[in-house]
């Protein structure tokens, strides 16, 4: 951690080969000539989408995919060549950006169909859209008994293109779910049945997401989006008992002991004085805190790694500390190192071990270190 002279010791740690070792290895797990869309919205679920993805890219990707068109525009600036699916499509007055920065946006109302082909007619090109159908996610999409309409509705518009058609499995990390996970699959098909009815030929099908590219291969299409497992977040959204690609973690969250202070029996600890020492024991105040991602739900039953030891979480996380308790490490001090999310000698702590400490899922965790926390790239 020498790299933290000049500011504070809080930072995310970001392993490119085991990203691009993720990626690998799920590609040879399917073992299918497939298409692969890496999702890296949400900065690359907490990882740093620009890096990211230019690691994919030079590993092989062939699609990327954001939830917002600014996403994608991020990526483009960054240099960025692949395509890129923008997953939650656009807003009114976005149309022109995505034509800008080669975007292919998802489509599943007629209004933002209109709108995309009037600006490409106006420009005498033709844009490639994806449309997203709703087989029973009940979110975003056409739903799966008005997909005929739709797809009649969209050959109005001579400046479109239905290049792919996607949609998002619900409850695809469940196993007792698999009937309806079925289900999905059969209306999705019976959807590009109808849009090639119509006349449309999409070149895409795009129906798993990470859970379903490893646990279901009636789901794979010929696109599949790999959004956690390319982050080695695989423990809590993979089904239980089956067989599945070898994945690394790519995130490691660590700090450092700030301050080392005596705390007597009888003496509480922090907002609302939530704990209470029972004997002496000596505690480290460490500087990282909700604003940076570590769930103020930590309080009390939270734990970090100090010199390959486990330190649990004494009172409440405030907003930028969090206080531990260091009495049976022998020899830690100020300016030790600290693991938050990854491994120090024999002990380890997944993102997913938080999530399930917190009712929460490997995602959000991830998702929620905080911009103001560094990523280190390695």
């Amino acid at each position: 951690m020498e790299e933290f002279i000049d500011h504070r010791p809080t930072c995310a740690i970001i392993d490119l080969n085991n990203l691009a070792y993720n990626f690998n290895s799920v590609r040879t797990f399917v073992d299918k000539p497939l298409k692969y869309m890496a999702v890296v919205k949400a900065d690359a679920y907490g990882h740093g989408a620009i890096e990211c993805s230019k690691r994919l890219e030079a590993e092989g990707i062939d699609w990327f995919g954001v939830a917002l068109p600014e996403e994608g525009v991020e990526l483009r600036k960054a240099g960025i060549r692949k395509l890129i699916l923008c997953l939650g499509g656009f807003w009114p007055g976005q149309e022109k950006l995505v034509l800008n920065f080669n975007l292919t946006p998802v489509v599943f109302q007629i209004d933002r169909a209109d709108l995309l082909d009037r600006t490409a007619m106006e420009r005498g090109t033709v844009a490639a859209i994806h449309v997203k159908i709703d087989t029973g996610m009940g979110r975003i999409g056409i739903r799966h008994d008005a997909v005929s309409e739709f797809a009649a509705a969209l050959n109005r518009f001579h400046n479109l293109r239905v290049e792919g058609m996607m949609t998002h499995l619900a409850a695809a990390d469940d196993l007792s779910q698999n009937e309806f996970t079925d289900l999905q699959v059969s209306r999705f098909n019976s959807a590009v049945e109808a849009f090639r009815e119509h006349g449309h030929k999409p070149a895409y099908l795009d129906i798993a997401n990470s859970p379903g590219t490893v646990a279901h291969p009636n789901a794979l299409g010929n696109m599949v989006r790999l959004g956690g497992v390319l982050y080695g977040l695989g423990g809590d959204v993979l089904p239980k008992g089956i067989e599945k690609p070898e994945l690394r973690p790519v995130l490691s969250l660590v700090t450092r002991i700030a301050l080392i202070k005596d705390v007597y029996a009888g003496e509480t600890l922090g907002y609302g004085r939530t704990f209470t020492a029972h004997d002496r024991m000596r505690v480290a105040t460490l500087p990282i805190g909700y604003q940076d991602g570590f769930l103020r739900a930590l309080s009390n039953k939270g734990r970090v790694i100090v010199r390959g030891e486990y330190a649990p979480v004494v009172g409440r996380v405030s907003m930028d500390w969090t206080m531990v308790d260091v009495t049976s490490i022998a020899g830690a001090c100020e300016g030790d190192d600290v693991t938050v999310i990854g491994e120090d000698g024999t002990r380890r702590i997944l993102a997913e071990d938080i999530a399930s400490m917190t009712d929460s899922i490997s995602y959000e965790i991830t998702c929620g270190i905080d911009r103001r926390v560094p990523r280190l790239f390695r």
